[in-house]
């Protein structure tokens, strides 16, 4: 479980597990010779791939940034990813319970990002993971994600978010909202069109959980993107936008998919290559 301190706050990276990735779809355009050299795939061209949620103690509220993939997985997508599911049990090791939570934040709601958010009870009726939290979701992505493409379809699980939007429990976003003080989302398009980014602030120092823009940290060069992206210009230039106050402000990056580096700074070497350098505060 690592941990820091980002000013008044307590930053903390709990897994989900991991699940295997194919190589080529994670890294997108950039060919197998060069993204072998910075994550080695397995003998069927997959490569492991995190579930990295990340818990911010405020002191006054527990924040979780993202669920994860949760356990409510179809048979088929079972055979293509597994299913971890360790979230609650890592949490639990830290000492958190579900009721603990007060706020959840999903930057997207792709079934790898938004899983835990609800449970099927024994009753199997799907009910909320964290019963006293207020969830927040970004609102142009909840609309998308009620009539996907056929690309994307199986990316969205109803049963992860609908039941929250219908009862209340969760705010859908227009992108820019500040959800508690210190903690705010900002739209970053490409992966989707309104995935959002949750930018951390305190003290002065600054993180930013920045999802599926920059998933890991072989990610961070600029055209380095992923399959699965719809907006791949779009990643490019909301790249350029985060890069242009993240790294003259030494911003922590959180990485939502590095099962090795869950956060590092992003520099640029005398060269102009983007490095990540390890994230400690």
């Amino acid at each position: 479980m690592p941990s820091l301190t980002l000013g008044d706050f307590e930053l903390s990276i709990f897994s989900d597990g991991t699940y295997p990735l194919d190589g080529g779809a994670f890294f997108g355009v950039i060919p197998k010779i060069m993204w072998s050299r910075k994550v080695t795939p397995d003998e069927r061209n997959y490569v492991t791939t995190g579930l990295n949620s990340l818990l911010i103690r405020t002191g006054k509220q527990n924040v979780l940034v993202e669920t994860g993939m949760g356990n409510k997985l179809s048979e088929r997508m079972v055979k293509f990813y597994g299913q971890p599911a360790q979230l609650l049990t890592n949490l639990a090791a830290g000492g958190i319970s579900p009721a603990d939570i007060d706020t959840v934040i999903n930057t997207h709601l792709h079934f790898d990002h938004c899983g835990w958010n609800t449970v099927r009870n024994q009753d199997g009726k799907v009910v909320p993971t964290f019963p006293r939290a207020k969830y927040y979701a970004p609102e142009g992505e909840w609309q998308y994600a009620r009539r996907p493409s056929e690309r994307d379809a199986i990316s969205y699980i109803p049963d992860n978010y609908d039941p929250l939007t219908q009862s209340g429990q969760m705010t859908l976003l227009k992108g820019g909202e500040e959800i508690v003080p210190g903690i705010s989302v900002k739209t970053f398009p490409g992966h989707t069109a309104h995935m959002q980014a949750v930018i951390v602030q305190s003290g002065g120092r600054t993180a930013c959980y920045i999802s599926d823009l920059i998933p890991t940290a072989a990610h961070i060069d600029l055209t380095w993107g992923m399959g699965f992206d719809l907006y791949p210009l779009q990643t490019i230039e909301s790249k350029k936008q985060y890069f242009a106050k993240a790294i003259p402000e030494k911003w922590l990056t959180v990485f939502t998919h590095d099962a090795k580096t869950p956060w590092a700074y992003v520099e640029k070497d005398e060269s102009g290559k983007m490095v990540a350098k390890p994230g400690t505060v």
